[in-house]
């Protein structure tokens, strides 16, 4: 097993953020579409995408930056235990839409990013797969996810 060093340092770097609209598109929302809210707090077309990109991929993290530019330290930790992993994953940038973000919080019913979800499942957080990468655990969740 690949051993990874966590820098859970902040982004030092500030970087203006991309129109709202790349995020929507990103999971399909368009910025002109009306946004209806439903009794939970969440815009049924938001939730409906959200559902669509998690069933369609075998692996997403909804994190802080990109893949490439990752924002934040856990954000990082996440990306760098999936590319030691060598697996396929979608990333999504909660940071250029609002609504995503605070969408992202009610879905899950958990407060903080990363988000990474595993086979259509919510698997954890920056602390959970560390654990599960540490343990083998994360390995065994991948290989099934990806045979499926």
């Amino acid at each position: 097993m690949a051993s990874l060093q966590c820098n859970m340092r902040p982004a030092t770097t500030i970087l203006t953020r991309r129109p709202a609209q790349v995020a929507r598109k990103s999971i399909g929302v368009a910025r002109s579409q009306t946004v209806r809210v439903t009794a939970s707090g969440m815009a049924p077309d938001l939730k409906k995408s959200i559902d669509e990109l998690i069933a369609s991929n075998k692996v997403v993290v909804f994190m802080k930056g990109t893949r490439q530019f990752p924002m934040c330290g856990f954000s990082n930790t996440v990306v760098q235990i999936l590319n030691v992993m060598d697996v396929p994953y979608q990333t999504v940038n909660i940071l250029e839409d609002d609504a995503i973000r605070s969408g992202m919080k009610e879905y899950s019913q958990w407060p903080t990013f990363p988000q990474v979800y595993i086979n259509g499942d919510f698997f954890g957080g920056c602390d959970i797969m560390m654990e599960a990468y540490q343990s083998g655990e994360l390995k065994e969740q991948l290989e099934i996810a990806l045979n499926s």
